[in-house]
């Protein structure tokens, strides 16, 4: 029997979504962004998905000078993939959005495969006491804000990033986003061997049921074959759980503050290395292996650390 494939975890530290009246652990000013990523790649994290934040309130910052106040760092301090967000906040332009990606050629970045209601409106109801203004403008405004990522938008962001060798975290928040990535196989636009994230547990998106996690991989598995690597990230309370599904069904997993404050049922998570810890033991305990980060760069064909804009 073949030797399975390591386990390639990904941690997303600090994201668009989480405020820091949400917990007094999300990483916001660079000096805790790099210390949350180098502590989870110390844990056992191949890959760094990455946001910046304007030190001063936590508010998301897709501007270049917000990312090079720490990739510097993180690129002389670590053999980690990074990753940008080519997402940055749903209620960016589309431009905002890729401009990180585009002039500082990361060997990854993310892309959101469909336009789709993002309601983070129901927060408002569990954290009343919020300390910045923005943050409650930020919940509130998802009533009626469509994340927009039209055919349009996404073949933009490919095009924009392919001279620099930069590959994709593909994020699918439903079944339909297969289909456009799907799309853009067929177009060419996309080469094999492409990184698929399956998203659960976003209001308006897919669920997190394990039949919901079964069938996205279905799915995957009936378009792309053996073209593809599919990784997964729950949100919230979910998140382990999927991950000990998505493992047991040969996946990849991600974690961090981005995605789940919560290291257990009521208990904060004190940093993203407390999350990759945990997947870690779920995978380990299930008789795999976690990747190093030269192993996710040959498993998803990226360029290198040598190679990038900053």
């Amino acid at each position: 029997m073949a030797k399975p494939d390591p386990v390639i975890i990904t941690c997303a530290v600090t994201g668009g979504i989480h405020t820091p009246s949400m917990s007094p652990h999300l990483p916001i000013t660079p000096d805790e962004i790099v210390a949350d990523a180098l502590g989870a790649a110390e844990a056992g994290a191949s890959i760094l998905h990455l946001h910046a934040r304007n030190p001063e309130d936590g508010r998301p910052d897709q501007t270049v000078e917000g990312f090079m106040r720490f990739l510097p760092r993180l690129k002389q301090a670590t053999n980690a993939v990074i990753n940008l967000t080519s997402g940055g906040s749903p209620h960016m332009k589309l431009e905002e959005r890729v401009k990180p990606a585009a002039q500082l050629k990361p060997e990854v970045a993310s892309l959101n495969m469909g336009s789709m209601n993002f309601g983070l409106f129901p927060l408002i109801e569990r954290y009343p006491d919020l300390k910045y203004d923005w943050e409650r403008t930020h919940f509130e405004a998802t009533r009626d804000v469509v994340f927009r990522n039209t055919f349009k938008d996404i073949e933009y962001i490919l095009t924009s990033c392919s001279a620099n060798g930069t590959r994709f975290e593909f994020e699918c928040y439903d079944i339909s986003h297969l289909y456009n990535l799907a799309h853009f196989v067929d177009r060419g636009l996309v080469k094999a061997p492409f990184f698929v994230q399956s998203v659960f547990g976003i209001l308006g998106g897919i669920g997190t049921h394990p039949e919901d996690v079964a069938h996205m991989k279905r799915t995957a598995d009936r378009l792309f074959g053996s073209d593809y690597r599919w990784s997964v990230l729950g949100a919230g309370s979910a998140q382990l759980r999927i991950v000990a599904q998505a493992a047991a069904m040969g996946g990849n997993v991600r974690v961090g503050l981005e995605d789940s404050l919560w290291a257990g049922r009521g208990r904060l998570a004190t940093s993203s290395a407390e999350q990759v810890r945990l997947a870690r033991k779920i995978i380990e305990g299930l008789g795999l292996e976690v990747a190093s980060p030269d192993e996710a760069r040959r498993m998803l064909a990226l360029k290198g650390g040598a190679d990038v804009g900053f």
